[in-house]
């Protein structure tokens, strides 16, 4: 049997994991990265009641974990995005298209009633593909 190499990665500038769960995981050329809550280092929320502030925030995020893995945002493959209001999409869009540039990885968008931490209005969680 062959052993398989799995490793998991947490950024040590990122607040702590909110339950059991890593920032991302590698595995072979494939980062799968957690759902990113809008928050600082120490675990406050960033940008209360207003979405874009907490798309930015996920976004930089996002980037200090790719920074992290040597890749970008062109080699995010997926992103699935979870609102708690769908008609902020129209709004998160410019955050996401300065972010991305001319990439458009997969995406999938879901409303939900609820997210992990009070006033949180954004989450999102991306599949990254790592050269070589």
């Amino acid at each position: 049997m062959t052993a398989f190499l799995k490793e998991e990665i947490r950024h040590p500038e990122l607040s702590e994991p909110l339950s059991h769960y890593t920032d991302a995981v590698r595995f072979g050329n494939l980062l799968f990265i957690s759902g990113i809550a809008p928050l600082d280092s120490k675990g406050n929320l960033v940008g209360k009641d207003d979405p874009v502030a907490q798309t930015e925030c996920i976004l930089a995020i996002t980037k200090k974990l790719l920074d992290h893995a040597g890749a970008g945002f062109e080699d995010i493959l997926k992103v699935t995005v979870f609102l708690t209001d769908i008609s902020h999409r129209t709004l998160i869009n410019p955050v996401r298209q300065k972010y991305f540039g001319k990439a458009k990885p997969a995406s999938t968008l879901i409303e939900v009633s609820a997210l992990a931490v009070p006033g949180m209005m954004v989450e999102i969680e991306s599949v990254v593909g790592l050269r070589g």
